[in-house]
């Protein structure tokens, strides 16, 4: 095989390389992480406040595995308050596995989601409540097995 040979096979394999990953790229799927992404970009300060009001109570919110249930405790601040809001299970790499769930909580500030509600994964739960007063905001990672 001569050189001019070799030189159209190098040819014809980088364009058959160059179309297999132009054909890739069309096919891939991309999800953003919210889908009105921009309009949630634009109130962000909001978000911003309520996260220094729950950064200000006496203890963080707790999410734990127990019994085949997930058990969420508000601090000692959310006691004996009529509570509102919404717990909002992100899953990064599948957005089929997201969920919302509205809150719930007792007079002792728990609030127990039962196990089967949420899927295997890993999780970004985004908690936002209010008090009636005042709006908070809480991220916590969960791995759900």
């Amino acid at each position: 095989m001569n050189w001019g040979n070799r030189l159209v096979l190098v040819f014809l394999v980088f364009g058959a390389g160059m179309g297999y990953l132009v054909y890739r790229s069309m096919n891939t799927d991309y999800e953003l992480v919210e889908s009105d992404y921009y309009k949630q970009e634009l109130r962000y300060q909001h978000v911003i406040d309520e996260h220094k009001s729950a950064n200000a109570l006496s203890a963080a919110v707790n999410i734990e595995k127990k019994e085949g249930a997930l058990l969420l405790q508000f601090p000692e601040e959310m006691k004996n308050k009529s509570l509102t809001g919404e717990l909002y299970f992100y899953c990064a790499y599948d957005s089929k596995k997201d969920k919302r769930v509205s809150l719930q909580s007792d007079s002792n500030g728990v609030q127990t989601i039962p196990a089967g509600t949420i899927l295997p994964g890993s999780y970004t739960v985004k908690i936002k409540w209010s008090n009636g007063e005042k709006s908070y905001y809480s991220e916590q990672n969960l791995s759900v097995l």
